[in-house]
């Protein structure tokens, strides 16, 4: 056969990540922060798009309300008006398309209608309720995006908390101790070596300790006497090597670090393990001195220099409230409080258009208008899967939110797609991240998706979740002089019908940090 070159045609299907559906797919999985984050990156690159102001959108309407948008017809009435726990719960349709085009019954092009095309999460609004009418969701409707307000302003609008000055650290405060606790500057210069080797908690590696000597070319013993003064700072307890030590520095500056006092510190293990007898003996004292001296020991603070972290704490915002309405349904809304509202600006566009002569400019303007308009279509199509998944959770786990934990029902991602009409990677996108506030608390929407315990009597099966509950509530109802056993605790939960074995029962009381029979013995003979 010669090997001459030739050409071939030929036809195949693939799937193409554009970078259109490669936004769409990472704004899904950012939670509302992380979310108005990006928006304001968009905003800074994309001089088309600026941020509407949250007091311009629509209120969402209720239900049985006339009108709407496309938005309208995904849900419809669910269940029936039996006692079986699902009374009040709206069924998603599950013929609800997860294209990125949420236009209604356009399956065309994806450009919008700059005419029209503000995103307004305002709208964005659910009620799951039972009744004879249509269930009528919020809109996410594109307002006519006219004059564009400003965010610019002529004063300082931060608050007093903003303007404060920031919390002094664990090292500023030792610093200033410390310079009034010694004088030399050889003294300072190595306590302040020191100082800096100190963790968030307050210690100091044993190890850092000795290397200081040969790194300053200093004595090992002008070391540990220069760590003895700092060991007299406040707050108590700090530049200790070891938890034994940290807790002696506090109970001498008490005085109470008397011999028995000193031998209870040498053995903590033995006081973790509760091994109440070996430590009699070990401190030569009865019962209730042991009592009051493990009482006194509970009161020290283990980690003294926690009370200076300067590390911020994110707080957590729910994506999604969940409430019940007057009439004894719940509704589902996202949070638009941390949702942005993205418009195009309508009267630079035109402007842009005008002076745009070259072709560059055309180009650019083109660019511009077009990833503004996806952004906007991805920030609608994220919203309404949110909505949707959410919807399907309350639905799904109605028992939960009317009666508490130990009603939670086993879910999968899998069942959630396809109640939706969805695949389980966009409805594990949706679920990353997001929290939903309801009347019962704050929880990731992944906390509703537990593993199954099969009944014992052949009925449904059992969460996971709820049965841990049901274990606690058992180890926190039992009497201290009838400790349950692991093996007790599966007879008593087979009687209830939970088909559960001493290994699961073991492993969740590990997950859940209960000790086992005889520790639990031995902390409630010690009257804790």
């Amino acid at each position: 056969m010669a090997l001459t070159p030739r050409l071939d045609l030929r036809q195949s299907q693939q799937l193409v990540m554009t970078p259109q559906l490669q936004q769409a797919i990472k704004l899904l999985q950012l939670s509302n922060l992380e979310l108005a984050d990006y928006v304001a990156q968009e905003v800074e690159r994309n001089p088309l798009l600026e941020v509407g102001d949250p007091s311009d959108g629509p209120i969402a309407q209720e239900s049985g309300e006339q009108g709407g948008t496309a938005t309208d017809d995904y849900l419809r009435e669910g269940g029936d008006a039996g006692g079986d726990g699902s009374d009040g719960i709206i069924a998603a349709d599950r013929g609800l398309e997860s294209q990125m085009d949420t236009s209604s019954g356009n399956d065309g092009a994806l450009d919008a209608d700059y005419e029209t095309n503000i995103y307004n999460s305002d709208a964005v609004s659910d009620r799951v309720g039972d009744g004879g009418e249509g269930l009528s969701s919020g809109s996410l409707s594109y307002d006519g995006g006219g004059s564009v307000k400003g965010s610019g302003g002529g004063f300082d609008e931060r608050g007093l908390d903003q303007t404060l000055e920031g919390e002094e650290s664990l090292q500023d405060y030792l610093m200033r101790q410390m310079v009034v606790a010694l004088h030399s500057p050889i003294e300072r210069m190595i306590a302040t070596h020191l100082i800096d080797l100190v963790d968030e908690a307050g210690y100091i590696r044993a190890e850092a300790v000795d290397e200081t000597a040969e790194q300053l070319g200093a004595t090992a013993e002008e070391v540990d006497r220069i760590l003895t003064v700092l060991q007299s700072l406040e707050p108590s307890g700090v530049f200790a090597r070891t938890l034994g030590e940290c807790l002696a520095i506090q109970l001498r500056e008490l005085d109470r670090f008397d011999p028995a006092m000193e031998a209870l510190i040498n053995n903590l293990d033995l006081l973790a393990k509760r091994d109440m007898a070996a430590i009699k003996r070990l401190c030569g004292v009865d019962q209730d001195d042991i009592a009051d001296m493990v009482k006194e020991i509970r009161a020290l603070n283990p980690k003294p220099g926690l009370a200076f972290g300067t590390a911020s704490v994110q707080p957590v915002v729910p994506d999604i409230f969940v409430h019940k309405s007057r009439a004894g349904t719940w509704v589902v809304e996202l949070n638009t409080d941390t949702l942005p509202k993205v418009l195009v600006n309508q009267q630079y566009l035109s402007e842009l258009t005008e002076v745009a002569s070259g072709k560059e400019a055309k180009t650019f303007v083109s660019d511009c208008v077009s990833s503004a308009n996806w952004l906007v279509k991805a920030l609608d199509q994220r919203a309404r899967t949110i909505l949707k998944v959410s919807t399907a959770l309350v639905k799904t786990q109605a028992h939960f939110f009317e009666h508490g934990v130990r009603f939670l029902k086993p879910l999968t991602l899998k069942d959630i797609a396809d109640e939706i009409g969805m695949h389980e990677s966009t409805v594990s996108r949706v679920t990353n991240n997001k929290f939903m506030s309801c009347p019962r608390g704050m929880f990731e929407l992944k906390y509703f998706f537990t593993s199954a315990i099969n009944a014992g009597d052949g009925g449904d099966a059992h969460s996971s979740e709820s049965v841990k509950f049901r274990l606690k509530e058992l180890i926190d109802a039992e009497s201290p002089k009838k400790i349950l056993s692991d093996d007790k605790l599966v007879d008593m939960m087979q009687a209830e019908g939970i088909d559960i074995a001493r290994r699961t029962v073991a492993k969740y009381r590990e997950a859940m940090r209960i000790p086992s029979s005889v520790q639990r013995r031995r902390l409630k003979n010690m009257g804790s």
